[in-house]
């Protein structure tokens, strides 16, 4: 007789932007029954401390974008692979939700290519949670009727006529991943003739206690906090709409200006499978 292959269950879950209580109940569910947790970066410890089951498997695959040490997404795949043919309830578990810049395509082909079963859980985005928190509607009436999700590293990646748009859309602009081109984007965006009613806000760290807001004009930024850098994760959010957070802000700035999430240690990183 063959060996029968033992096959388990992949669950897809967001875990928030920061604060631990945004975690979603049905993810908090899965985690609690999990065998396996395969977690990024970007999820706070609180979670994986108090809120995971205390016999699962916790493996931290964290990733920084263009700098430190990161999981290959390679070995990620193998790692879900190998603990659902164990038979084992694997949650992969990923910062905000699990299909806005985040690498899912990759791990569903995989996944799918070995026949194991999965699920997807959505999860609170760091658009709207940074935009929550800082009391930035990302859509209100006589300011903006559509919000983009985008991510800006290399300018001429963008054609000139999309750069246009960008520029005199009404449409509320936020940008993941982006803070450390910020002076470009912004350079760029004032070069095609952003208007001067535009906003702009860098949220750092958002929905944590470090969270940290920096607000003007768009076209006062470069004289304000050119050549800034932001602490990892940061998002920018840019439209008519930013305006509002003098108004409607909810959350003082916070104390500390460390790093909420722990940056990625070169000798706890998965860099390869056996």
């Amino acid at each position: 007789m063959s060996e029968q292959k033992h096959t388990g269950r992949v669950i897809f879950a967001g875990a928030g932007p920061g604060d631990p209580e945004l975690l979603t109940l049905k993810a908090l569910r899965y985690l609690q029954q999990a065998d396996v947790v395969i977690a990024d970066r970007l999820v706070s410890d609180i979670i994986l401390d108090e809120y995971v089951n205390p016999h699962a498997l916790i493996l931290p695959v964290g990733k920084q974008c263009r700098k430190g040490a990161s999981t290959p997404q390679s070995v990620i795949n193998e790692l879900l692979v190998e603990y659902a043919l164990q038979n084992k309830l694997v949650v992969r578990l990923k910062g905000g939700d699990v299909s806005i810049f985040s690498n899912i395509l990759d791990e569903l082909q995989t996944l799918s290519g070995q026949g194991i079963p999965y699920e997807i859980i959505p999860g609170i985005t760091a658009a709207s949670g940074a935009a929550a928190y800082s009391g930035i509607p990302l859509t209100a009436r006589d300011h903006s009727k559509a919000v983009r999700l985008l991510t800006y590293y290399k300018k001429d990646l963008l054609e000139d006529s999309y750069w246009q748009e960008l520029a005199h859309t009404d449409d509320t602009l936020v940008f993941y991943m982006s803070s450390d081109t910020l002076d470009s984007l912004v350079s760029t965006l004032v070069e095609f003739g952003i208007g001067t009613d535009k906003h702009l806000a860098v949220i750092e760290q958002a929905t944590t206690p470090n969270q940290q807001v920096y607000h003007c004009k768009i076209h006062e930024y470069p004289e304000k906090w050119g050549n800034s850098r932001y602490v990892s994760p940061s998002l920018i959010i840019i439209g008519k709409t930013v305006a509002l957070h003098e108004q409607f802000q909810w959350i003082a700035n916070g104390k500390s200006k460390e790093a909420y999430f722990k940056p990625v240690n070169e000798k706890a990183v998965i860099t390869k499978r056996a």
